[in-house]
């Protein structure tokens, strides 16, 4: 029995397809309520042995924004030198909103992670797949929210551990800007300015 309408399924297929990374904010404030559903939507996750290995931390403090901001900006730095003959190139892309968005979120791993043995005794990584999986709820109901959400992954980790006061075995994996956007990319922004093309699924598809 069909839990869902053809329509219903259709919006799935559409966010899905019309998800993306944001770079570009506005400044206006987000709905306090939309904020809490948002994270309420992240926290029905599913997770490897139920562990639940997320932490959320909302950055409201201008001076600690800054403060990551200067961090995102000093990895960027150093990634960019890492690219070669890509550097320039690379610098010209916007890769961060932090300054500019609604609001700062920093998701973490669990310092406790580690008692969970149930999925991960051989694939201990699983505690970061299920992390991923509450970004992506996160950014799929924050799309269909109208709302732009941005992932940015260049920070050393301990340094940002470090700022944020995080418990000994705790490591934040992602920086995540929020907010109401000008307009939401046509494609990625990555593909929009050539950086990389959009891989075929079929070659990356094994039938055995």
């Amino acid at each position: 029995m069909a839990d869902f309408t053809e329509q219903e399924i259709a919006a799935i297929y559409r966010v899905v397809a019309l998800r993306r990374d944001m770079r570009h904010f506005l400044p206006d404030p987000l709905d306090e309520a939309l904020v809490e559903r948002l994270l309420r939507a992240a926290h029905l996750a599913p997770s490897v042995g139920f562990m639940q290995p997320w932490r959320f931390i909302r950055v409201r403090s201008p001076d600690v924004r800054n403060r990551i901001h200067a961090i995102v900006d000093a990895e960027r730095r150093q990634t960019a030198a890492a690219l070669g003959e890509r550097e320039d190139e690379f610098m010209r892309l916007k890769v961060e909103g932090i300054r500019e968005c609604a609001e700062v979120l920093v998701v973490a791993l669990t310092h406790d992670r580690e008692r969970h043995v149930f999925g991960r005794r051989t694939l201990p990584e699983m505690d970061l797949a299920s992390v991923a999986c509450a970004i992506q709820n996160l950014w799929l109901v924050a799309r269909a929210e109208g709302v732009g959400m941005g992932w940015v992954s260049m920070f050393d980790p301990q340094q940002l551990a470090q700022l944020l006061s995080l418990p000994a075995g705790s490591r934040p994996i992602a920086v995540l800007c929020l907010g109401h956007v000008p307009e939401f990319y046509k494609k990625p922004m990555l593909e929009e300015t050539n950086w990389a093309p959009r891989l075929n699924l079929h070659n990356l598809v094994t039938v055995i």
